[in-house]
């Protein structure tokens, strides 16, 4: 089987919507609100395509280096062009220093939710100022420019920077979070391997430039389908980022299994915690209602329909996508926004006591028997500090062990089928079966 690799071609177009921020208390900025907004076009030579004509030829290109040469000019725009001095401004002499935040599929729907929910405090606080770096692509440019402007018309005080390009190695530089959202959707007749093969060609270029320019204790959070071995195949790609800083979203699907325990026992789901998705963002996905209470009680006290629990609350949170779909014709887009700040607010919020959440993280030490070397959902804990933890008091019986070692047989499979993107030789796709989610068709 002959099997092709490329990185995309690599250029700079950019554009910074900045304050120059010129310490943690002092900004710079300077305002032209009638000014044609110009634009910097830097064409950076194109990566090496190396296409092998043998499995055994497949090798992992080596660590991409930014070029000394490619400084990134930036340019203000509109009212993030004004100068003032933010000592001299009450308002904000509390404030924190400024954090760079990078997001991916900044044009797409999800990140037109995210982004307003980022620059307005929800996230980080209303004493936190963000500088947001937004990375689309050569069609989509106009579309961030948009963007742009919708943030700009919003007037939030402590949004402080904006950028906009296609190079992920302009946007990610210096970035603090990372957030993953662009992928390619999956097209009529795309076989899951294809889908794994083009995503995963993306995230690998990404997980290069991370490793190149972004902060060392960057957290980066996946969203782009199939998000636990897109994630993988990132921090594969970044060894110079801990491992353990790569998340794959997998907080839609526990919100959506706490809405369902909560329609059950009647309650509402803010009495519902201890809720965990364990494994791959696929219908082999398992929504853990063992270990689960409503009130501080064990859900199967709670909730005494075991046929219910072992069957249709599992399918109903994995179909949950495809249901929406056919309500409203389109994917979910403002739920997934809200999961990416539950997940974020989870590492940056201590963890009440007692409780965890689902994140789709490195499996290496994890106390679960879970095979090693792969990205799957497990319960954390967080002391509010960016980092987790994994939880050790997990109640695991047979039923839940069996649904577990499915799901980490899909990981498996979609492991050996990204080698070539992983540095771990021949590519082999031995998947056993369509699982996609139905929102990925």
């Amino acid at each position: 089987m002959a099997l092709a690799e490329f990185s995309p071609c690599s250029y700079s177009r950019s554009q910074t919507l900045t304050s120059n921020l010129s310490s943690a208390r002092s900004i710079a900025i300077d305002v032209h609100l009638f000014h044609r907004p110009r634009f910097s076009l830097r064409l950076r030579r194109q990566l090496n395509i190396s296409c092998s004509v043998a499995p055994s030829q497949i090798q992992l290109p080596p660590p991409t280096v930014r070029p000394a040469d490619a400084a990134n000019k930036r340019e203000c725009y509109g009212v993030f062009c004004t100068t003032y001095d933010l000592r001299e401004d009450d308002k904000t002499k509390s404030w924190k220093s400024l954090i760079s935040i990078a997001v991916s599929g900044a044009a797409g729907m999800i990140s037109n939710h995210l982004l307003f929910k980022l620059a307005s405090g929800e996230v980080f606080g209303p004493d936190q100022p963000i500088s947001l770096r937004l990375l689309g692509s050569e069609r989509s440019y106009q579309a961030l420019e948009g963007v742009a402007m919708e943030l700009e018309d919003s007037l939030y005080p402590l949004l402080r920077e904006v950028s906009i390009g296609v190079n992920p190695y302009d946007i990610f530089e210096d970035a603090e979070w990372a957030l993953l959202n662009g992928a390619k959707p999956r097209g009529p007749g795309m076989e899951r391997a294809g889908l794994l093969d083009i995503n995963g060609q993306i995230f690998a270029e990404q997980g290069k430039a991370l490793n190149a320019v972004a902060s060392r204790t960057v957290k980066v959070i996946v969203v782009g389908n199939p998000c636990n071995t897109n994630a993988l195949i990132c921090l594969k790609n970044a060894p110079n980022i801990p491992a353990k800083n790569f998340h794959a979203l997998t907080r839609l699907d526990e919100n959506r299994a706490k809405c369902q325990l909560a329609l059950k026992a009647g309650v509402f789901y803010d009495k519902v915690s201890n809720v965990t998705i364990w494994g791959n963002h696929s219908t082999t996905q398992v929504p853990d209602f063992l270990n689960a209470k409503i009130n501080g009680i064990p859900v199967k006290e709670v909730i005494t329909d075991t046929k219910w629990l072992e069957q249709e609350f599992t399918e109903r949170v994995q179909k949950r996508g495809g249901v929406l779909i056919q309500k409203w014709g389109r994917s979910s887009a403002a739920s997934t926004a809200v999961s990416i700040v539950d997940g974020i607010r989870s590492l940056v919020t201590p963890t009440p006591e007692g409780d965890w959440f689902s994140s789709g993280v490195y499996t290496n030490e994890n106390p679960y028997g879970i095979a090693e070397d792969i990205v799957f959902s497990m319960p954390c804990r967080s002391k509010g500090d960016g980092d987790y933890e994994l939880v050790k008091n997990v109640e695991i019986d047979d039923f839940l062990r069996e649904r577990l070692k499915k799901t980490e047989a899909e990981l498996l499979a979609e492991k050996r089928c990204v080698a070539h993107l992983t540095g771990e030789g021949n590519a082999f796709c031995d998947l056993p079966e369509d699982t996609m989610l139905p929102g990925e068709l």
